[in-house]
This record gives structure tokens, sequence and C-alpha cells, in this order.
């Protein structure tokens, strides 16, 4: 990616969301490059985000990107909010939060009115009920998800983040109009990886995602912008 970005246009699926999980910015800056207008948006998170990612966010969204800050804030409330304040001045399109009530409250307090979108992580895809049981949850990973989906929709905030596998009967008990955004998205026969609760992406938009965060499938590609671009044209085939 050069420093002096400008706005073009897009041919990618706003749905699907790119994971930049490199180890530098700028191994990301690349990958960036390389993908063109096969992908539109793009996550940062906790690898890039101590060495760059904001001024990586800020070249992102100047070459007209949108960008999902993953920052997953899990802090008592006063520093959540102020930390939601000080991201909104970065112009990202959506922001992590851990879904715990208070958490989420602090964060939708931050964002004002501006354009931030919140989003609730509800249980981490690589945890299944052994895992959640080993850290002192009394709750199955099912149930625990559905009780902080309805937390954050009583906190205010824009939706959650959340396995496919729990997707559709969110959306059955839960309605729609908010966001849903699910990771772990494999397309078929591909390596599960770390992850417990994967989905392919049209099952995963069938079932009521309304964004798909994809990262290796992508950039451990040999071509990464023609893996975006199968990817888009399997999404392309559920409308919802």
């Amino acid at each position: 990616m050069t420093e002096n970005l400008t706005p073009t246009p897009t041919v990618a699926d706003p749905r699907l969301i790119l994971a930049l999980d490199q180890p530098t910015i700028a191994d990301a800056m690349a990958l960036v490059d390389r993908l063109g207008d096969s992908v539109s948006f793009y996550k940062i998170g906790l690898q890039l985000l101590p060495i760059g990612g904001m001024e990586l966010c800020a070249k992102l969204k100047a070459a007209g990107k949108q960008v999902f800050l993953d920052y997953k804030l899990h802090d008592i409330p006063a520093t959540v909010e102020k930390a939601t304040v000080s991201i909104c001045g970065a112009g990202a399109d959506l922001l992590t939060v851990h879904a715990e009530p208070a958490v989420m409250r602090a964060a939708a307090q931050g964002r004002a009115n501006s354009s931030l979108k919140i989003l609730g992580v509800t249980v981490m895809t690589c945890y299944d009920d052994a895992m959640l049981a080993e850290m002192g949850y009394a709750m199955k990973a099912r149930d625990l998800v559905f009780r902080r989906v309805e937390q954050s929709l009583e906190a205010g905030i824009d939706g959650v983040v959340a396995s496919a596998q729990e997707a559709a009967e969110i959306r059955e008990k839960f309605g729609d109009g908010f966001l849903i955004v699910t990771p772990g998205i494999r397309p078929a026969g591909s390596d599960a990886g770390d992850q417990k609760r994967i989905a392919t992406p049209a099952n995963a938009l069938a079932d009521g995602a309304t964004h798909l965060v994809v990262g290796r499938p992508i950039h451990a590609a040999e071509n990464p912008a023609a893996a975006a671009r199968a990817i888009a044209a399997e999404m392309a085939q559920v409308s919802r």
C-alpha cells in the first residue's frame, strides 16, 4: 500500500471483513495492496493495534475502506467510556467490547452521537463448554451467548459477535434490527485451525449473520484476492 492513498471504487461485498492478522504494519499494508478492490472492510485486532494499528486505520479510511477495530474493551466503565470517546475520533466503523452490561453501557455512552457501531463479544469462538467450565462458568456456551445477546440489546449497542452456530437461534429469539458479526468462517474444505464453532460463508449468512470475519482462508492463500472473490461469490448466493 502506498502512503498517498486515494479513495477508489470497490466491487467487494461489504459484508466480508478481512482480519488483518499480520505480524507487522508493513505486512498488513502489503496484503491490502494485494487484495485491491476484492475487499473493502478490514479488521484491525490486538496483534497490530499496539504497533501502529490506529495509524493504519486512518490510512484505510482515507482509501475509502471500512474499518473494524477489534479492541475487545474490558475495564471499569469510566475507562471504557473514555477509550470509546478517543476511538470515535479515528473514524472507525465498528468497535468491540466484552459483552458485560456495565462495559457495554459505558461504550454506548462514549460513542454518543457518532457513527461508530458497538459490538458486544458474547463468547469467543475458540471457547467450547469444557473451556468455559475450566474458567468457572456454570452456563454452557450456547446459553451464555443468548444471555449476552439479551444484555447487549438492553445496553443499547448495535449488535454482537457470535458464532454462526448460534446466529439462527439468536435471530429466532431476538429478531432482526441488529448486527451479528461472525468469526470462525471457513469455506468448505478449509482447516478449522483453533476455532471450535465454525461455518461456511453461505451457511452463516443464511442463519442470520450480517457480516463475516475471515482471516487465514484469505491471507494464507496463494492468491488472496482470488480467495476473497471466491468467498464473496459464495456470499452473493445469499440475499439476506
